[in-house]
């Protein structure tokens, strides 16, 4: 199994980033015999992976720098990098090569700070593999002043160092950097090419994966999570009987209530299973007693510990958010095409009585205003609008229609 075989539905994408590793490996060659980069293909110090959720941009990424790490002997009988079971493979892949860095944020947004510890990193020779590798996962998530330190090192970078950026559209990085990186745009996978990847990489059974599938249309990620994840369903079959429940005010107000209690006990479960260890990894780390007594001093870590877990929660809240948002505006999709009589799959068979029973009682131009108010709700959210504020008035305007 090669490295590409997680690349789901993107062969052009494959086998650009194919020929790239190929280019990359006669640079290297023509530079240990002490030629110049001139003398070989050109290797771009730059990338940028952009495409919408789910389309497997970091997997693109990952995927990437491992073949950049390939150790194959059959690289050298002129095969493609990337064998997938080398060393350079294996450890870049799950997260331990010294020379790859992988970035990836669960807080709103990367700093400065973060991103100075990163072009420093990247300034430094390759330790034991051929390149240094920076992966950064949530490109779209840098603040401004982080943009701007990106740029110099993009603009500017040490001979043997490649940089992958990935976000959902080139409008979310700064002009500035997306100029200095070849960019590649990776597409949604068709809905049979997730089931078949379900099946053969999971073990999942034909039909769920099929269903799973098809109601995430064609999100590898969350088909996966919905497939295997009992609570994953459950959340998902609560959101999809939200139109159903907004027949009044107090329907409204009361389905936006649960639907915010939902994503806040998200958080509470990431909390739990993350927040006590990094407490208490931090305590041993600052010396505290056995009786739990911090040293003098310490409090200041704890308090930026404190706050990071905080900044987290908030994501992590508005991320399940999202994700039911998502959910919601595939049910009135779903519903529009019902009410056009399309010809196009649905994505919510499951529920089908339900996008009957909307269907029928509504008008198409109706549907659209409430997919309006779902992406008006989405847009209110990302402004820092207060979740519940921002749900209840979304739930509002679905029953206004």
């Amino acid at each position: 199994m090669t490295v590409w075989d997680d690349l789901v539905g993107q062969e052009r994408v494959q086998e650009q980033l194919a020929g790239a590793a190929r280019d990359a490996d006669a640079q290297v060659t023509t530079q240990s015999a002490g030629g110049t980069a001139a003398d070989a293909s050109k290797m771009t110090h730059a990338w940028l992976f952009t495409g919408p959720p789910g389309s497997g941009r970091s997997t693109a990424a990952r995927a990437f720098a491992a073949a950049l790490q390939c150790t194959s002997p059959d690289r050298a009988m002129g095969g493609i990098p990337g064998c997938g079971f080398c060393d350079g493979c294996h450890t870049t892949l799950i997260g331990t090569h010294a020379d790859v860095e992988i970035v990836r944020t669960d807080l709103l947004s990367i700093g400065v700070k973060e991103t100075r510890d990163l072009v420093r990193r990247a300034q430094l020779s390759p330790a034991v593999g051929r390149w240094q590798v920076i992966v950064l996962e949530d490109a779209d998530r840098l603040t401004e002043g982080a943009g701007n330190v990106l740029l110099k090192a993009v603009e500017e970078p040490a001979p043997r160092t490649v940089w992958l950026l990935c976000a959902p559209s080139l409008e979310d990085v700064l002009p500035t950097i997306r100029s200095r990186c070849r960019h590649l745009t990776l597409s949604t996978p068709s809905v049979t090419a997730v089931a078949d990847v379900l099946v053969r990489r999971d073990g999942i059974d034909p039909e769920a994966a099929m269903t799973a599938a098809r109601a995430t249309q064609g999100h590898i990620g969350r088909a996966r999570r919905l497939a295997t994840d009992e609570r994953a369903r459950d959340r998902r079959a609560t959101v999809l009987r939200f139109p159903l429940r907004v027949d009044d005010i107090g329907g409204c107000l009361k389905a936006a209530q649960e639907l915010v209690d939902a994503a806040g006990e998200d958080a509470k479960q990431v909390a739990e299973d993350v927040d006590e260890k990094e407490t208490e990894d931090l305590k041993q780390a600052l010396g505290a007693s056995s009786g739990g007594r911090m040293p003098r001093g310490t409090a200041g870590a704890m308090k930026e510990l404190a706050d990071r877990q905080k900044r987290r929660s908030t994501r992590t809240q508005r991320d399940s958010l999202d994700l039911a948002l998502t959910d919601l505006t595939g049910f009135y999709r779903d519903v529009l095409a019902l009410q056009l009589r399309s010809s196009v799959a649905l994505a919510n068979e499951d529920v089908r009585d339900s996008l009957d029973r909307i269907a029928r009682d509504s008008t198409p131009e109706r549907t659209l205003r409430r997919i309006e108010a779902i992406i008006a709700c989405r847009q209110a959210l990302d402004r820092n609008v207060a979740p519940l504020l921002a749900v209840e008035a979304m739930a509002v305007s679905l029953r206004a229609g």
